[in-house]
């Protein structure tokens, strides 16, 4: 199975998923949420919809480009522990292994078994060779390299086990934004949208913003009044109750607009329902800020994209294939494998 069989074969999965009727959609979209709660309708139609556009022809033909791709499939077996705390989270690791030419062995995370599945039974009735390049295992001993997606402490755990081989292994991250004062009601329904999108689980959301002028934050707030309706999920609702009493017995200063806290804080990851800010003085100021945090920001949202090395409002979660997680060129990772 040459490398242009296998880009075939996801550019032909893209292609199947812009085009997947309704029943089916349905039918994936309850199982997923079946097993887990915060996999919404919303939830599962925005990743699968994220799929399709990263799947698109020209972009993994230009992305592939820059790469040594093998020409046959390798025997190297590449262990892939995934995460789950957006819907198919791990589908990106997945396709660099096999594009690259490697077996992948995959162990699901039990919060998004479902869709993955579904994903790579879909793959292989495409192109039956892949049932031999894919296996789903419980464990993964014995693989020649692995990359791993966990939190701060499994990040430890998993290079005490696979330090010795070719590894990735990424910690937690999350995302910021930077205001600059001048930001209109539609900016702000698109910052809404790195913030609310997947309930705010994913490490490309939105979990702090860096504003100028705290003034700046009743604005926000009575832009993004649209997205109340992720009250009306039991979790999320849950979550909002819990922190808001938090910071009501503790006497925390917070803005609440009955389903958003927001709070001045110097700490990065915001719990679910709660947005941290920062107010910063001058562009020196920032630009020393962020420096200082880099390491664990996943991405850096602003108007336009107007900060250096930042992306628009509104496309924290419309990563391409050439954004990967915590900047390690994880294509590279593997093709260096062969």
């Amino acid at each position: 199975m040459d490398s242009k069989d296998r880009i075939a074969a996801f550019v032909k999965l893209g292609e199947f998923i812009k085009n997947l009727d309704q029943e089916e959609f349905e039918d994936i979209q309850w199982r997923a949420q079946n097993a887990n709660n915060w996999f919404t309708v919303a939830s599962v139609s925005e990743a699968l919809k994220g799929i399709a556009l990263m799947l698109d022809s020209s972009k993994l033909n230009n992305w592939l480009s820059q790469y040594e791709l093998s020409s046959y499939s390798s025997s190297l077996k590449v262990g892939v522990l995934m995460a789950g705390n957006i819907p198919a989270v791990g589908f990106h690791d997945l396709m660099c292994v096999l594009l690259s030419g490697h077996i992948a062995s995959v162990k699901l995370s039990s919060t998004d078994s479902v869709i993955m599945k579904w994903l790579i039974f879909k793959l292989i009735k495409i192109d039956p060779r892949f049932e031999d390049l894919i296996e789903i295992e419980e464990m993964l001993k014995g693989k020649d390299a692995y990359i791993a997606t966990g939190s701060d402490n499994s990040s430890r755990y998993f290079n005490y086990y696979f330090g010795k081989y070719p590894h990735v292994i990424r910690q937690n991250r999350t995302s910021v934004a930077v205001l600059y004062g001048d930001e209109t009601t539609e900016d702000y329904l698109k910052l809404g949208k790195d913030v609310f999108q997947y309930f705010g689980l994913g490490c490309r959301n939105v979990s702090k913003v860096f504003l100028k002028n705290i003034e700046q934050l009743q604005d926000f707030l009575g832009a993004i009044e649209v997205f109340n309706e992720v009250s009306n999920h039991h979790k999320y609702h849950n979550n909002y109750d819990y922190n808001k009493s938090i910071y009501l017995v503790n006497g925390v200063s917070h803005l609440d607009n009955g389903f958003l806290l927001l709070t001045e804080s110097e700490a990065l990851v915001s719990p679910i329902s709660v947005l941290f800010f920062e107010i910063y003085d001058g562009e020196e100021q920032l630009k020393s800020r962020l420096l200082e945090i880099e390491e664990k920001i996943q991405c850096i949202v602003s108007k336009d994209g107007r900060y250096e090395n930042s992306i628009p409002f509104g496309t924290a979660q419309c990563p391409e294939p050439w954004d990967y997680a915590d900047g390690v060129d994880t294509m590279k990772f593997l093709c260096d494998l062969i």
